[in-house]
């Protein structure tokens, strides 16, 4: 028998992910990317296993039972997290046994966290990537989210040794959450006042997440946008990025994420690839305000985190 994880209760909703089905987006196929990277880079540097699946898990109440002997760590929103009832540091791995069972009880901070397994899970890559589409139907774990009873083979258990993020290489989760972004396409469609009091300091409008979120996208509570009265509310369907901010025709913002190659709103803004990790942990009620950057600095600042994850300072146990 294959060495294995058994999935006890999934939480709100579970599923496989990696760094993207990324090339495809002219197709109409997105890259359903894990929407935390930078987490998913650091577990796996913790787990010394470069490119492989992991689980991304939403919401509380999450266990499995271990079949094996396997190196695991958790990444993401900061929990309350037990092996058999022993409590797991953040953001460091650990060696769970076979029979062992893995619990998280409560989210402290954030809303998305990764569990990874030293060697991966054995599953089939679909047009170069692990992850799940759940739209199409297809990667990850028979391309659904995960029950439970699945049984999730392991491709390689390894014992690497034990290793943990120092606390402050662990960023904020907390509300509010500061979204850097630059001028979207259709910034022009849009008052200077609704432009000035959405990115711009003194003073600063601030948004609530509302319950309409998904992999999709979130949809933003607050005050509106106000179109300028000669032109149209919508556009023809055009190419959106994650972090794509589209202003419909009730001027609340709605930010795109991994599922959409392209969409029919106004753009008024696209959210930093810097800041787009942030945009996994937003809580219905969180509150959420929006700052001006210019490109270069946007490129500055993606140039420091990427230099940043691919210098993890981990430390032994």
């Amino acid at each position: 028998m294959d060495a294995a994880v058994t999935i006890r209760n999934p939480g709100l909703m579970t599923m496989i992910v990696d760094l993207g089905r990324n090339g495809y987006s002219d197709m109409g196929v997105p890259s359903s990317a894990a929407l935390d990277g930078y987490a998913c880079r650091a577990l796996a540097a913790l787990l010394d296993s470069p490119d492989t699946p992991v689980l991304e898990v939403t919401g509380p109440r999450f266990a499995l039972r271990f079949d094996a002997e396997v190196t695991c760590a958790i990444t993401g929103a900061r929990v309350k997290a037990f092996l058999d009832d022993v409590p797991l540091l953040p953001w460091a791995s650990f060696r769970a046994g076979r029979g062992s069972i893995l619990r998280v009880r409560e989210i402290t901070e954030g809303f998305r966290y990764y569990i990874g397994f030293a060697g991966g899970l054995k599953i089939d890559r679909v047009m170069g990537s692990y992850t799940t589409n759940l739209e199409c139907r297809f990667g990850g774990y028979e391309g659904r989210t995960l029950m439970g009873g699945d049984v999730l083979s392991l491709a390689a258990p390894g014992q690497p040794d034990i290793r943990i993020l120092p606390d402050h290489w662990i960023p904020p989760m907390a509300s509010p959450h500061r979204l850097r972004v630059i001028s979207g396409p259709e910034s022009d469609y849009f008052t200077s006042d609704s432009l000035a009091t959405f990115w711009d300091k003194d003073p600063q409008e601030l948004f609530s997440t509302s319950r309409h979120l998904n992999r999709t996208g979130i949809r933003m509570k607050g005050k509106p946008l106000l179109f300028r009265p000669e032109v149209q509310k919508s556009i023809i369907s055009e190419g959106i990025l994650p972090g794509t901010v589209q202003i419909p025709g009730d001027g609340l913002p709605i930010v795109m994420l991994y599922e959409r190659t392209i969409g029919g709103y106004a753009r008024v803004a696209t959210v930093i690839r810097a800041d787009r990790d942030r945009l996994a942990h937003l809580r219905p009620g969180d509150m959420v305000y929006f700052e001006r950057i210019t490109i270069e600095e946007a490129e500055a600042s993606w140039k420091e985190k990427k230099d940043r994850m691919e210098a993890f300072p981990l430390s032994g146990k």
